[in-house]
């Protein structure tokens, strides 16, 4: 029987709005997909393997072949239905779509001047409003086509991983190191803040990944009370989302609210009963953060497995037809959607020992927004580590992560609605 009940958990959700994986003004994502969209149609790409690969699954599939196309229809019908025309959304069909995408994957992501924060998801901007439709829902839902999807996005992650990426660590415009990049907020007092060398080509960095998951200079981040197990902290360079007490072992994780399904969350793993009635703490980590995790702990990594899953899934209640009010589909596409994310989307399960009793056992859960498809753990099983050692890290794009603790587990949180330093205090083990 479903464990299924009426809302009687406690929750905090963050007032602010969630963001930067993409800028909160839809103008400037539509302004960026545009100029892709113009390059593609001036000069279509060759098709690469992976996107040939899901144009024949869309293409031999009926289902697959119909949501596609309905997608495309829908999204156009939902921008004239929220003020825009249908000139207004750059992508005319499914094969634009698809040359769209190739010409993505030819370069690594360019600093854009327009926006605030940065396209740091740009397949993402690429299918904010298709994934917005209730045939996006369906499609983007399917196990054949995230296989597709991890395809493509393995194929760019090689790419993001070679010397040809480094094309956008420059000081000419759109590169990271021009003038307007480095007075941009997010990038201001670089070379103080990252292991970085800017006297050597491409600022010393080998590839975009190597860029992406830069180090903090030695000592910038100390641990909070490194000595006191009663203190965990923050592990992720990020801004709360939610945190939520009295969490069922299942439950509507994609209705408003998007309360936590621990057995959804955590794989149906047998130990997922352990934390019911327990509470869960989510954060998200902006695109041009600091993407390696720290343990909130001291302890040792029990086991860990990586759970395939979505990338470009979201509720239909964020889309253009939600449940109530006028449709208004997630500018961030799915920034919004992370509790939801948390049961679906592909993410990586790391079951921590906590040397500290009053703990015991818990589970981080990493997980992978968008083209977030590489969760790299670092950490041995079963070595033990000190709080504050790093566990592994993301490749590319924004993400987010839930610390899982079980019933007996009598926290004082320290929530702040602000980006919360890595190492620094959490909560407190009464």
């Amino acid at each position: 029987m479903l464990d299924i009940r009426k809302p009687t958990r406690r929750y905090i959700r963050s007032p602010k709005s969630v963001g930067g994986w993409l800028p909160p003004n839809k103008a400037d994502v539509l302004q960026w997909v545009k100029k892709m969209a113009d390059m593609s149609k001036a000069n279509p790409p060759p098709r690469s393997g992976p996107v040939k690969a899901l144009e024949t699954l869309i293409n031999n599939n009926a289902e697959v072949y119909m949501l596609f196309h309905e997608m495309m229809v829908e999204a156009v019908a939902g921008m004239t239905a929220c003020g825009k025309s249908p000139i207004d959304f750059p992508i005319s069909d499914v094969t634009h779509l698809l040359d769209t995408l190739d010409v993505i994957l030819t370069t690594g992501p360019a600093f854009f001047s327009a926006g605030d924060p940065q396209i740091g998801t740009p397949i993402n901007a690429l299918l904010v409003w298709p994934m917005a439709t209730k045939a996006g829902f369906a499609v983007f839902i399917r196990s054949d086509v995230n296989h597709a999807l991890k395809g493509i996005l393995d194929y760019w992650g090689a790419f993001l991983k070679s010397r040809n990426s480094c094309s956008v660590l420059t000081n000419a415009a759109g590169g990271w190191f021009s003038a307007a990049a480095l007075a941009d907020p997010h990038m201001q007092h670089f070379a103080e803040t990252y292991v970085c060398d800017p006297t050597k080509p491409h600022w010393g960095f080998k590839s975009w990944d190597n860029f992406f998951t830069r180090e903090f200079q030695p000592n910038l981040r100390p641990v909070c009370e490194p000595k006191d197990d009663s203190c965990i902290i923050n592990a992720a360079e990020s801004t709360f989302f939610n945190k939520v007490d009295r969490v069922h072992l299942r439950d509507n994780f994609w209705l408003k609210g998007q309360p936590y399904s621990l057995y959804h969350m955590l794989d149906g793993d047998a130990r997922a009963s352990q934390f019911v009635n327990g509470s869960v703490y989510q954060a998200f980590l902006s695109a041009d953060s600091y993407h390696r995790w720290h343990a909130p702990v001291s302890g040792r990594i029990v086991d860990y497995k990586i759970v395939p899953g979505t990338y470009y899934s979201e509720p239909i209640l964020f889309g253009f037809d939600p449940d109530d009010g006028a449709p208004a589909p997630d500018a961030g596409a799915d920034e919004n959607s992370q509790g939801y994310i948390s049961a679906v989307a592909a993410r990586g399960l790391l079951w921590i020992q906590a040397d500290n009793p009053k703990i015991g056992l818990m589970c981080m859960v990493f997980i992978g927004m968008a083209e977030v498809s590489t969760i790299d753990v670092t950490m041995a099983v079963n070595k033990h580590f000190q709080k504050g050692e790093q566990l592994g890290m993301f490749h590319f794009g924004g993400s987010s992560y839930c610390l899982v603790f079980g019933p007996h587990v009598k926290l004082n949180w320290k929530i702040s609605y602000n980006q919360v330093h890595i190492n620094s205090e959490l909560a407190r083990v009464i």
